[in-house]
Order: C-alpha cells, then structure tokens, then sequence
C-alpha cells in the first residue's frame, strides 16, 4: 500500500554558497557604510559606489576599492583597504589620506575605453558618453586616477560632472570658505579639531615661545614692526582707512615722517592704482626699503618722484641718496615665470624621470626656472649691497607695485634681517609684504580657472627661500617640510591668508556675503576666515615638530615684550667691508640702476665701456664687497648672501619630485641626515634640561615633566630610537608617492598616445573633444 505523503528527501549537498553571491550581498552594505569626514558648511554634492583607485604603474593587485565623494570643498575617496607599498604617511586634519581640494585641481579627464573616447571637463558641460576612467591633473604636481569598472555608469558620469563643476566656480564667494565661515558664524559652538576657527594668527606650532604671529591689520602691529627696526624717522599712516584712498593698499601702512596725510592723499591720484609709496623695513644703518608702483601721471612724474626721494632721504639719519630700481626692467615678467612654471611641470610629471640623462638635465635648464631664480636672487643680493655696504635707502619700483616687489622685498629682508628667518618672523613678512600688500593670490593662484591672470610667484619666493636654506641651514629655524607644507595651504579653499587678491576685497565680499546670509558682524570689518598660520588646525602637535630645522642656531627674537622694545642689533665687526661711505648724489638725488649690468651667474657686476670712472668706482666697490664677504666666517644671526653659480642653484626636490615613483629614493635623501641631526639636537636638549634641573633641584615630578618636552620630531629617547634610520624613511618624506601617478604609469592606456605628444598638460588641443 502507498503512501500519499511526498518521499523524504535523500539528497544533501555538502558544497558551500558561491563565493561570489556572499561577496554581493555582504560588499555593498559594506561600502555604503564608509562615509567621509565634513568639516562645518561642507556636503556631499555626488559619489558613487565600487570605485577602484590606481595605486601601481604596471598592475591592478594594489588597487584599492572604495567610494568616490565630491563635496564642495574636497574629492575623498574613502576605502576600508590599507593603502599598500607605504610606510608612513603625515596625517592633515582637514584632508584625508586620498583627499584632493577642488582648488587644488588643475584640470579633469574622462575617458571610455571601449570607445576610445576621451574629454577634457570644463564647468557646466555635457559628457555624453560614459566613463570607464577618470584622471585628476592638481596643481601640485600629483596625478590620481580612478576607473569605474564596476561601478554604475550613470553614477560614475554623475560624479565626474559634479567634481568638474564645483573644482571650476565662477564667483569667489562659491569657494568652501564662505560657506564654513557662514556656518561658524550661525552655529558658534561648532569647532574643527576640537579648536576654535577664529581669524587670529595663531603662530605657535609646538616652540617655546608660543608667539603670535602679527597680522598688520592693526596700527599697533605697523607701530612694533617700526619699533622693532629702529624707524624713528618713519610713522603709521591711517589715511587709508576704509580703504578711501586706494582698495589695494592695506588701511594702515608706514610713510616718512615729513609727508603730510594731506601730501599722500594728492599724490595718491597720480600713482597707478593709487598704490603711493609705502616703508618695508629699515636697516640699523637708517637705510630704508620703500616700494611704489609707476607714476601714471607723465606731466607731474618728474615733480612728484622728486618730492617722495626728498621725503625718504630725510627720514635716513645719513640724509644719504635713494637707489631706485625698475624690477620690470631687471627681473622677468610674470608671464615668463608662468611659461617656466608650465615646462617644469611638463619636465618633472609628465616625461618619463630620468635625472642622469644628459637630455633631461638639458631639458630642465631650458624651462629656464633655476635661471629665474638665479635672477631673483642676484638683484636681491645686489640692493642689500646698496644698503649694507652704501647706506642708501632703496625704491622698489613696478608698474602696479604688488607682483614682482612682493618676491625682491622680500628676499632682501631675508638676506638682512635674521628674525625673519625665524618661523614666525616668517609668517610675518608674508604677512606684511604679501597679504597685506594686495598680492594678488586668487588670480595668481588661479582659484576660479582665470589662466591667464595665474602665475606661481608664491611658489618662486618659497624656492628661493628653499635655495637659502639649502645653502645655510643653520640659519633658519623652520625646515624644508615647512615651506613646502607652506605652499600647499595655499592650495586649500579655507584659509583667508591666500584667499583674496587685497585686504579690501576680503571686507567687501565677505560683507556682501554676510547680508545675504542674515549674519551680523556688529562691529567687524567683514567676515573673519581662519588663518592659515594656525596649524593646529591642519596638524597635530606631534607631527607640527616637522617644521623645526634641527640645524638651526637659535637666538632670542627680537619683538617687543611688556612695553620694552628689543632691536636687532649687530657689532661693529658684523658691518665691517672693506669699502665705506655714501655714494655722490646723482641727478635729483637718485642713483639708477641702469648703470649696472650683471654679469651671468655671478654677484660681480660688468660695466659699460663708456661708463664714467666714477661708475666704474662704484662697481668695483660692490665687486670687492661680495669678494670679501665671501671670503669670511657666515654671521648666522647677520647678513647671508646666496651662492649663484650653475651648481649652487639646485631643483627642490622634495616640492616637485614627491609625487613621482621613481624619484624616491629608500633611506635615502637630505631626510636621513636630519633625522640623525634631530637624534643629536634632541640629546642636547634632554641633558641641557637634565643640568638645569640639577642645578634648580627641582622635585622629581616637575623633572620628569619637563623632560618630556622636545622640539624634535625625531626623539632620542622615544620610538623612534633606533640604531638606523626608520624603515619608513624616503627622499618623499613625510610625503608618500604611492598612489599618485606619473607620465610612465599610464602608459600602455588608450591615453598613452595622447599623452605622448604633449607639450603640456593634456588640453583639448591634444585631447580631441569627442561627445
């Protein structure tokens, strides 16, 4: 008899689920948990899911998988996955480990592999085919790329129209600053890294002083600087408040003593932009360093330049004559520094490295960057020659008073006054000779895509410091990671240091901004943005010790504490030169420099045959200065000339090689002796601590807490103590190049072809425009 009850199954499957079917469902719960990290005002404009950054140049095993996010300050990809090939990576606090900000891109690239399509993305454009590729070229030298492999197409064309959107805005107040800043200032309890963002010049960065750095948005900061120089011929102008006179002058600024505010407000109209002439610094000797722009007005040119030399020879104790120098005539043009700046680039991402052929080295000098630089320097050593050796003051002259002055003026206060050689004496005269003098960093930097206003003069000044401090390292308290971290916060849309082309443009957008967003300001000059020399903001105070030149022979800063001014004094034998004396005054008390003609690659200068003996006197005076002072002991805390010779004038490496494989050399690179050095200076320390706790007996706890201080990143008695150096140690460091693509990664892609004829960074020129 049969049953009616179904048989019981016999059969049993002993195999496991497909792999692939528990990859699917547990994977994209998994992605969609990994979210970025907003700062206050930022939001996700667009990401997409699956993406796959390229890490190697000739496979996919390191490639990492995560999302893509574009928000309206930065594009974040965010992976679970360890970046590999990396040892060590310094940690920003606003940017994550594979974060770019939108105005550090330089320019976008699509491409579809299957059909062999590729577009150059420019704001509010249509992409209409879908992307299997996208290529970030940033401002910095690095390249990342991401495919879309997996992703959805729709999704990965999405997010690649949002980031050529928000990396290309039209207006300055879209940058992310205005919205962060609108943001503190209607929820004040909000604070980034656990710190207030305030607009204050936070120059502390882990040193024993904690000093501020001086904003000179003040009258009593211009008061100091003229205290601190011994200008006493010299005095704060307030003339300029509200910005009446000229809106690229900042509202305070220092003029001679003998002009008259009513004397200022009418010259004013006859110089260019009405940038009258405005005080640098002083000299001990009473020379002074005086920038203007042209005199527009040629009837009255004559009469006008006259009575300010006749005002800025009175305010020299000497009552000596006034050197002016035409730097449009002397040092190359923006657009030059420009074209140098594009070839470099071209030299140093996109050929194939190869630094010991003969053609790349060939190749570099034609870029003619390191002959600009040169230049840069020389002129600069030739004025502090003039001031040193003369005692004369010098007149810094350009057609708009705020591009090439901005780099001489300051390289000459670099060479002759040793607290600027400081950190915060650094910050300062960025402070003062750029910010506050109306350089023009949102065109020059290129914030909203304007190319044909851009030009990387910031960055030459930086180079050229960096030639400085290669030079003479015991010289400068901050270090090369410094000055290149420097460079990149000017790339970062959330500092108001390197936001503006003027401090009146500031006010006035901010304002305008404000009123549209119901933000009161009460009694404030416009919305107050955070300063980029708070880097607590961007560093922890570990990594912040990165910035100390360990190298470095300190001596007390000269600043003015408790009321009582400190000058920076030198002896009598720290002037000493064989040659003294005032130059005669030439025609209406001026001396031209149109009389000196420089010789190649060198301080001496070459005459003219049919020049005056007593032109020739005067050159043979300043060859002889250079002779001589080259031929003595460096005063560290004096006077530092600059070694230019073919040889002494050399790339900077760590800024322009960082993001390059195959330039980076293991264990290798300056890096290795500054961690030995930091090694030594920290040991220094510790038993120079120990002493004086002996010699204070002090108790024991208050012992051990002191020696627990340290100024070096690279401790003797911490981690990193080690009989060698770290593994983790590379000609990058504290930069890793992993990730970040050069010429030779992406060859053997459908855009090796492009790329291999291009004489600069893709372009539609070199890339067909295909829809």
């Amino acid at each position: 008899m049969f049953s009616l009850r179904p048989p019981k199954p016999t059969f049993r499957s002993y195999l496991l689920p497909l792999p692939q079917s528990e990859d699917h469902l547990t994977a994209e719960p998994r992605i969609k948990k990994l979210e970025p990290i907003l700062l206050p005002g930022e939001i996700v404009v667009n990401e997409v899911n699956f993406v796959r950054k390229c890490i190697a140049t000739d496979t996919s095993q390191y490639d990492l998988w995560g999302k893509l996010v574009c928000t309206n300050f930065k594009i974040s990809f965010i992976t679970d996955d360890p970046m590999p090939l990396q040892k060590f990576h310094y940690k920003n606090l606003l940017l994550g480990e594979h974060d770019v900000p939108l105005t550090c891109i330089e320019q976008i690239v699509t491409v579809n592999d299957t059909k062999r399509k590729q577009k150059v993305l420019g704001p509010n454009q249509k992409l209409k085919f879908n992307p299997t590729e996208l290529i970030i070229y940033c401002k910095d030298f690095r390249i990342v790329r991401f495919r879309f492999d997996e992703a959805g197409p729709e999704s990965a064309k999405k997010v690649c129209l949002a980031i050529a959107h928000y990396s290309q805005p039209t207006d300055l107040q879209l940058l992310f600053a205005f919205e962060y800043v609108g943001e503190i200032y209607h929820n004040p309890a909000k604070k980034v890294n656990g710190i207030d963002p305030g607009g204050g010049g936070g120059g502390s960065i882990g040193s024993a002083t904690g000093q501020q750095t001086p904003l000179f948005e003040t009258y009593s900061d211009w008061d100091r600087e003229i205290k601190r120089t011994g200008a006493s011929e010299w005095r704060v102008c307030s003339v300029n408040e509200g910005y009446m006179i000229s809106t690229c002058l900042p509202e305070y600024f220092v003029v001679p003593s003998s002009l008259a505010d009513q004397d200022l407000k009418l010259y004013s109209y006859s110089f260019i932009g009405r940038r009258m002439p405005v005080w640098s610094w002083n000299h001990p000797n009473g020379s002074a360093l005086v920038r203007m722009a042209n005199i527009k007005d040629v009837l009255q040119q004559r009469k006008i330049d006259q009575r300010i030399c006749n005002a800025i020879t009175r305010s020299h104790p000497l009552r000596s004559d006034v050197f002016k120098s035409d730097l449009d005539k002397c040092l190359p043009s923006i657009q030059e520094i420009q074209a140098a700046h594009i070839k470099l680039k071209q030299l140093c991402v996109n050929e194939p490295f190869e630094e010991t052929e003969e053609k790349w080295l060939s190749s570099l000098e034609n870029t003619h960057w390191l002959e600009y630089i040169r230049s840069f320097l020389k002129h600069s050593a030739e004025l502090v020659y003039m001031m040193e050796c003369k005692h004369v003051s010098v007149v810094l002259q350009e057609e708009e008073g705020r591009d090439l002055s901005c780099l001489a003026a300051s390289l000459i206060q670099v060479m002759l006054d040793p607290y600027f050689r400081t950190i915060v004496g650094f910050q300062s005269l960025i402070q003062k000779e750029w910010v506050m003098a109306g350089y023009q960093f949102l065109d020059r930097c290129n914030h909203l895509k304007r190319s044909d206003k851009e030009s990387p003069l910031f960055l030459m000044f930086l180079d050229c410091v960096w030639q400085l401090l290669e030079q003479y390292p015991a010289a400068f308290e901050f270090s090369e990671m410094y000055l290149t971290i420097l460079y990149d916060s000017a790339r970062i849309s959330l500092f108001g240091t390197f936001l503006f082309n003027c401090p009146h443009q500031r006010v006035k957008e901010s304002t305008e901004f404000a009123i549209s967003k119901n933000i009161q300001l009460g009694d404030e000059k416009g919305l107050r943005f955070p300063c980029v020399w708070d880097w607590s903001l961007q560093f922890t105070s570990r990594d912040r010790l990165l910035f100390h030149n360990p190298l470095y022979i300190g001596k007390s800063a000269p600043c003015v504490q408790n009321g009582a001014v400190k000058t920076f004094k030198r002896s009598k034998k720290n002037y000493s030169s064989t040659l003294r004396g005032v130059p005669p005054a030439l025609k209406n008390g001026i001396i031209s420099d149109q009389e000196f003609l420089p010789r190649r690659n060198s301080l001496i200068l070459k005459l003219k045959p049919d020049f005056l003996q007593q032109t020739e006197s005067q050159s043979n005076s300043m060859e002889q200065y250079f002779r001589d002072w080259f031929t003595k002991p460096v005063d560290l805390h004096g006077v530092i000339l600059p070694h230019i010779s073919g040889t002494q004038i050399k790339l900077w490496k760590l800024c322009y090689f960082r993001w390059v494989p195959e330039a980076q050399i293991n264990h290798g690179g300056f890096i290795t002796a500054f961690h030995k050095v930091s090694l030594l200076a920290d040991e220094v320390d510790m038993l120079n601590r120990n002493l004086r706790q002996y010699k204070s007996n002090s108790s024991l706890q208050g012992s051990c807490s002191e020696l627990d201080q340290s100024r070096m990143y690279f401790r003797a008695n911490g981690l990193n103590d080690t009989t060698g150096a770290p593994d983790f140690l590379s000609s990058s460091f504290p930069f890793s190049p992993v990730g970040n693509l050069c010429r030779r990664s992406i060859l053997g892609t459908p855009l090796s072809k492009f790329l291999s004829g291009a004489k600069i960074w893709l372009s539609t020129e070199t890339l067909a425009n295909e829809d």
